[in-house]
């Protein structure tokens, strides 16, 4: 190899060096808009670790809950109610009514079969009818008999007669008397017989004792009805009815807790069918006998004012109140819980969950509810919120729960 080719082997070192020269500025370019990246998530929270929260919510609670002395659960129960039955055994032939209807008293609820009674009630009529012209053919015969009877005792005062014919006029005047007498009490037997059989008439059909709503029918057309109800498929009630305005809560208390109950106490009742209203009440009655197996005693409360939509056997709650429900106490408020409170800039926020993140929201915080403090605005009811917030919480923060 000659001294030409060696020459052409050598290497040209600063032609190597350029190329890398050139790349030098990318690299760091590259790396200045990765710190600026990994900068920017950082400062959004991407890459921030999630802080283990606990979460609460804002909820409604009632001003009366701060003054109330005792909590106690029970049901709806009508204090008039009755199970209308027959006082004859016969088979029901017409039903005029099933649940929920309405019904006056003196309203014909059923009939029974009265044929039987239909034909007592007019062999009656008829018998009075007889009375009733038997007297009036007494009555006609002691208007001749006494007729007969005056001309004869003024014959007999004058000599015109004899004494025998006297006589005899006289007892047929008081045998006339007599009759008319025993016609009077045959039409007196004969209405009686008839008010009887119009009574078992009126047995056949089945009234409303009281007003009322029906709750339940328990017997149908064709059924037999018996006021015994032993005999194999008889029926003694045909419905069962209560009546709504009699409504009260009966719930049990404690025996422990007996002393902070009293006659005439406010209550305010809450039905679990209708959970967002609240009713008022009174302390009734504290049923005088205590349930030994429980330790509890009877306690009934009135509502102040009835609402159709309160139903018997409804499941109760009552709180017994301190004191009565002040006007502009009787709508929920919106609270939560102090501890889920924080100062941010001289602001009161709440940090409330969106997704895996907080937000700040700021709130008007009005008057302390018992444990809790209204919030007048800014949140609503039902937002989960964090409680306990830290102080490194701030808007957007990446949260995960305690729970999870």
């Amino acid at each position: 190899m000659g001294h030409e080719d060696l020459q052409k082997l050598k290497i040209d070192k600063a032609a190597a060096l350029r190329p890398a020269a050139r790349r030098r500025p990318l690299y760091w370019i590259g790396a200045a808009v990765a710190l600026a990246l990994l900068l920017v998530l950082f400062a959004t929270g991407v890459l921030t670790p999630a802080v283990t929260v606990e979460t609460g919510t804002v909820t409604q609670v009632y001003p009366s809950q701060t003054f109330t002395l005792l909590n106690a659960s029970g049901y709806v129960v009508a204090q008039r109610k009755a199970a209308v039955a027959a006082k004859l055994t016969g088979r029901l032939v017409w039903l005029g009514v099933e649940e929920g209807s309405r019904v006056r008293k003196g309203d014909v609820l059923a009939r029974l079969e009265s044929d039987d009674a239909a034909a007592g009630r007019d062999q009656a009529a008829a018998n009075l009818g007889t009375a009733r012209a038997s007297l009036d053919q007494a009555r006609a015969e002691l208007t001749d008999a006494s007729q007969a009877y005056e001309r004869q005792k003024q014959l007999v005062r004058e000599g015109i007669v004899a004494k025998a014919d006297f006589d005899a006029a006289e007892a047929r005047f008081l045998r006339a008397r007599a009759a008319v007498t025993a016609a009077e009490s045959s039409i007196r037997a004969a209405s009686a017989a008839l008010r009887g059989a119009e009574v078992n008439l009126e047995y056949s059909l089945i009234r409303a004792p009281f007003d009322a709503v029906v709750l339940t029918k328990n017997a149908d057309v064709g059924d037999i009805v018996t006021p015994i109800g032993a005999a194999a498929d008889a029926k003694a009630a045909v419905v069962s009815i209560a009546d709504l305005a009699s409504l009260q809560v009966e719930a049990d208390v404690s025996e422990s807790n007996l002393a902070k109950v009293k006659e005439g106490q406010p209550c305010e009742i809450q039905l679990d069918s209708l959970p967002d209203e609240r009713f008022r009440g009174f302390v009734h009655m504290i049923v005088p006998t205590a349930d030994r197996s429980k330790a509890t005693v009877l306690v009934k409360v009135r509502f102040e004012k009835l609402d159709p939509r309160i139903l018997p056997e409804m499941s109760a709650k009552v709180a017994f109140l301190e004191r009565p429900v002040a006007a502009g106490e009787e709508k929920p408020k919106t609270a939560v819980n102090p501890a889920a409170v924080a100062d941010r800039d001289g602001r009161k926020v709440l940090f409330v969950l969106k997704g895996d993140r907080v937000a700040a929201v700021p709130v008007t915080l009005g008057a302390r509810q018992g444990d809790m403090v209204e919030v007048v605005s800014g949140a609503k009811a039902g937002d989960r919120i964090v409680v306990k917030p830290l102080d490194k919480l701030k808007d957007g923060t990446r949260v995960k729960t305690a729970e999870k």
